[in-house]
């Protein structure tokens, strides 16, 4: 069980099943108020909940001096996921979930992308085909026809 829990693959299938609740939820969510709202009491959640669990394992302390070019990345990924975070409930608020969520996981496609081009990150040949799978699978899922 440690190993599970110790492996990349453990927490990515968690991740996309709460990805998955967290569509359904902000479907229901968003309809009787405004996106953004939407999007702040979501946030103001998540921040709740990670203080709690900062302070409940012990890692709320100082962790020494942080790089300048840390807080850059971090805050450039904060803003980056807000404004995710508020296309997003919009998208929710005016279409279906089933065929929201799927476009919105086009970022896998432009996160392989973005690791190849900025990060210089290999994927071999099967990996790149799962990609454009992932991106055609998203768009046929869009698609209403």
């Amino acid at each position: 069980m440690a190993a599970l829990v110790g492996s990349w693959q453990f927490w990515a299938v968690l991740a996309a099943c709460f990805a998955a609740l967290t569509a359904l939820f902000a479907k229901v969510g968003v309809q009787a108020i405004d996106p953004d709202l939407a999007t702040f009491i979501r946030t103001l959640v998540v921040v709740a909940a990670l203080a709690g669990i900062l302070a409940a394992t012990g890692k709320w302390r100082h962790q020494g001096a942080i790089p300048g070019s840390t807080w850059l990345f971090l805050v450039l990924s904060g803003l980056a996921t807000g404004a995710s975070w508020i296309c997003y409930f919009r998208a929710l608020q005016l279409g279906e979930v089933g065929r929201v969520a799927p476009i919105d996981k086009l970022s896998v496609v432009l996160v392989a992308l973005f690791g190849a081009l900025f990060l210089g990150e290999r994927l071999s040949a099967a990996n790149w085909a799962g990609v454009m799978l992932i991106g055609a699978g998203a768009l046929l899922v869009a698609y209403r026809g």
